[in-house]
């Protein structure tokens, strides 16, 4: 056969088809083809598709548009309905040359009244994908444009324990500013959510090109949030650009939004511009309050390392401290501390004043983190003067780092440096303390007499422990803690009260205070199993020495410490009597020995009878007659034997 009598016979096949598909379409219509279409269908993916009423085709290139009515398409076996998409009607318009390369790609689907149902199940099956076994995630068709005129969609993953109910709407007739608008309720990953909100009439599912406009509020259990922006893709999130706000109970609750750890705060709103592109998101120039602070900054996230790592810059004027406590465990609301505690050896944990919220560190591997965070200006309470805040925060790798965390304290420096290494369990904990230049006057501003006071305070706390809540921490705590008191003086009236030299006291209510020199102040703990053990506990003044010994139990929260006075100067009327110092953090106990004092008084009483002169012997106090060294007061000290777990002193 020659070439151009094979050609003529190509030709004539060709035609000859052509006119059979001519002749089929005038007397049946495209008709003929739902049977084959359907047969297709159940064979590639083993669900069945009908088509109940006409089927059109109309040829507009490169895309040909195939319109069907009553048209259903079943789920496989394991989903909870039975059909994934039953419509009225359907139209949709085929990407020839993605079809001619074998993808299958729908550039336009328009549904009428459809009623769609899409499902994830235990196993990992997407009723989606259009496999035999619903997991081959190139199986699946590929939509551009959706529009949806008074649809019903619905969604599940019993996995994720989420389930979303909603109603939409969208027509191209609707005039100018109009478009989708949609309500949905159901719970999402366990949580109760509602939303609603408007956008554009055609949803751009994989449109590269042209941003959609949405504007929507929903709730996901305590959290609300507000946005009305644009997005990209709605599919792929290809770039977003949206003013968002958002409050809620706290910033940890985001946690199943975002998929990262945030701290635990106090109630917050906060309201910012949200940007993304490729694989960074911002959160630009926002402000609004966490608790009763004033918050603005910007926090960045890069989704392109092994985890999302976030970047903040946070800057507050002022910071309420109070604000502060749920971030290192302290429960809500006020402290339990008003219910008579029982006399024992141990604190109910309803008196406990430590944070005992445990960290949530299954979290921290779920992001890396750098954030700083710098308050002008501190709101607190009287008896804690904190002047400033300046904190840099590190996550890597689940250890948590605060290098470092500065507070301007009474007018001097508290410089910390704290590691938590979270892929511990329980956390291994590591703090270190510096306090610089702090001023006796400043330290204790509610007590009267210690406002005209002078002196600095400088000490070091190095600390170790394992918990996974700070009270845990310290309660298994090893290391040192030390203050010393310098260059000073201190209220007169306040070191005889403490001597408790009765007449001084008296003559310094009628002729007024008087400040006296302060030779020495040093605080020396050891540190064990979350037992401070005095190793040194001197204050020494011109007038009175106080030596203290005893021990203070960081995990039962109780105090045991014994202070002894010795007194330089000759005090006709004083006591005499060590002060013991129990009970708990919550609830202080401050006393002297009343069988010492009972004594005293009653000798006084008796030697009265004989001459009321002699009645003051009892009371007088000739003290040492010389000052000491402070070194040597410190080895004194210190050569002075522990309490251990004995308790010294008579107890209520």
């Amino acid at each position: 056969m020659t070439l151009p009598r094979s050609l003529k016979w190509i030709a004539g096949v060709f035609l000859a088809s052509v006119v059979l598909t001519v002749l089929c379409i005038a007397m049946f219509g495209w008709n003929w083809l739902r049977g084959p279409i359907e047969r297709m269908t159940l064979d590639k993916t083993g669900r069945e598709l009908i088509i109940g009423g006409d089927l059109e085709i109309r040829f507009d290139w490169p895309w040909p548009y195939i319109h069907a009515g009553a048209v259903t398409f079943a789920n496989p076996g394991w989903a909870r309905e039975r059909q994934m998409v039953a419509a009225e009607a359907v139209e949709i318009a085929i990407d020839l040359p993605q079809l001619l390369r074998q993808n299958i790609v729908f550039s336009e689907v328009w549904l009428k009244r459809p009623v769609i149902f899409l499902e994830q199940g235990v196993n990992g099956q997407k009723n989606w994908l259009l496999d035999l076994n619903q997991q081959d995630e190139s199986a699946r068709i590929r939509i551009d444009r959706l529009t949806l005129d008074h649809g019903t969609l619905g969604y599940d993953d019993a996995g994720q324990k989420t389930s979303i109910q909603s109603e939409l709407s969208t027509s191209n007739a609707q005039p100018a500013g109009a478009g989708l608008a949609f309500t949905a309720q159901g719970q999402y990953k366990g949580l109760p959510l509602k939303a609603r909100g408007n956008g554009g009439p055609v949803l751009g599912l994989r449109d590269e090109r042209t941003p959609y406009p949405l504007k929507t509020e929903f709730t996901v259990g305590s959290t609300k949030v507000k946005a009305d922006g644009t997005i990209t893709s709605l599919l792929k999130l290809s770039a977003l650009d949206m003013r968002l706000a958002v409050r809620g109970e706290s910033l940890a609750q985001l946690y199943p939004l975002l998929g990262i750890a945030l701290p635990e705060t106090r109630a917050y709103a906060i309201d910012g511009h949200l940007l993304h592109s490729e694989r960074t998101w911002r959160y630009e120039k926002f402000s609004g309050r966490i608790g009763n602070t004033d918050m603005t900054g910007t926090v960045g996230v890069d989704t392109g390392g092994k985890r999302p790592a976030m970047k903040a810059d946070l800057v507050s004027s002022l910071l309420d401290f109070a604000d502060l406590g749920p971030l290192i465990g302290v429960r809500a609301g006020p402290a339990q501390t008003d219910t008579p505690i029982p006399k024992t050896a141990f604190t109910p944990a309803r008196a406990r004043v430590l944070p005992d919220l445990p960290f949530k560190t299954d979290r921290w591997d779920s992001v890396d983190a750098e954030v700083t965070l710098q308050a002008k200006a501190i709101r607190h309470a009287k008896a804690l003067p904190l002047e400033n805040l300046v904190a840099s925060l590190s996550l890597r790798d689940s250890v948590l780092t605060l290098k470092p965390l500065n507070f301007g304290v009474a007018g001097g420096q508290l410089n910390a440096v704290i590691s938590l290494d979270g892929r511990k369990d329980p956390i291994e904990a590591h703090v270190q303390v510096r306090a610089r230049k702090i001023l006796m006057a400043k330290l204790f501003p509610t007590v009267e007499l210690s406002k005209s006071s002078m002196g600095q305070i400088n000490g070091e706390f190095d600390l170790a422990g394992k918990g996974n809540s700070v009270r845990r921490m310290l309660a298994s705590s090893n290391g040192k803690v030390g203050l010393v008191v310098t260059r000073g003086e201190i209220s007169k009236l306040m070191m005889e009260k403490a001597g408790l030299h009765l007449w001084e006291i008296l003559a310094l209510k009628v002729a007024g205070d008087r400040l006296v020199k302060l030779r020495c102040g040093v605080a020396d703990f050891d540190v064990k199993e979350g037992i401070m053990h005095a190793d040194a506990l001197v204050f020494d003044t011109e007038i009175t020495t106080l030596v203290g010994t005893g021990r203070i139990d960081l995990g039962q929260e109780t105090l045991d410490v014994t202070i002894n006075q010795k007194t330089k100067n000759t005090s006709p009327v004083a006591l005499r009597s060590p002060i013991y110092i129990r009970g708990s953090f919550a609830h202080p106990d401050v006393k002297v020995d009343q069988g010492r004092v009972a004594v005293r008084a009653l000798g006084a009483i008796a030697l009265g009878i004989v001459n009321p002169l002699f009645a003051l012997i009892p009371l007088i106090d000739a003290g040492p007659g010389s000052d000491s060294d402070c070194r040597q007061l410190v080895r004194e000290a210190r050569a002075l034997p522990r309490s251990g777990n004995k308790t010294t002193g008579p107890r209520k």
